[in-house]
């Protein structure tokens, strides 16, 4: 029910298309809401809790997820995260030469990964993310179904699931190339949508058929 709301705040102009004003508002006066005490039945005190209404909240929350001793832990027994979990095989880490490790530094890399001799510092890989050979990836968010071609520079960046970034591409290195090509907060970190580029390497007109 959530996305029919999104839609509908989106195009309506008067909106502020914010999370607490606007969109919760409208729930309730359309659908069944309920509300649940957000305390940790085991300590008896509340939890972590943030307001990621901006770009800039929602990525700051996701950085405080890769620092060594996060306030909000993932890996907490005494009070474990129920949800769903597609599934996919173990990330995969593979390349151990000098200059083509796949590795990843202070980082959550989700199921389903494979950092292939690139490198991943300070970043949140979702499900089924690809890093190719020689390629970069720092204090990012990088969205299911992301593929980062080989010789990439990516930094302070939120990348759209599905996202296929091409071969040598810089991202988060040269903010005006960066406002012409994406979208950047006024912090500067850039998001990359979509329907930037779908396809690394287009097959060339006179590949294709009548």
């Amino acid at each position: 029910m959530l996305i029919p709301v999104l839609l509908k705040d989106a195009e309506d102009p008067d909106s502020s298309h914010d999370f607490g004003k606007d969109i919760l508002p409208r729930m309730l006066d359309e659908y069944r809401v309920f509300s649940f005490n957000f305390v940790d039945e085991n300590q008896k005190e509340a939890q972590y809790w943030r307001d990621v209404g901006t770009l800039e909240a929602y990525y700051e929350a996701n950085m405080d997820l890769v620092s060594v001793s996060p306030v909000f832990n993932l890996y907490d027994e005494h009070w474990p995260i129920r949800t769903h979990q597609r599934q996919y095989p173990p990330a995969k880490f593979v390349f151990a030469e000098e200059a083509r490790m796949g590795r990843a530094l202070d980082s959550l890399v989700s199921s389903g990964c494979i950092i292939s001799g690139g490198s991943v510092e300070e970043s949140v890989l979702s499900p089924d993310v690809r890093i190719n050979s020689f390629s970069e990836v720092e204090s990012s968010i990088l969205f299911s179904h992301v593929n980062v071609g080989r010789r990439c520079r990516i930094r302070r960046a939120i990348l759209d699931r599905d996202v296929h970034i091409p071969e040598g591409t810089t991202i988060g290195y040269d903010a005006e190339a960066d406002r012409q090509r994406y979208f950047m907060t006024d912090s500067g970190i850039v998001v990359v949508t979509r329907d930037y580029s779908m396809f690394e390497n287009p097959v060339p007109e006179y590949f294709t058929t009548e």
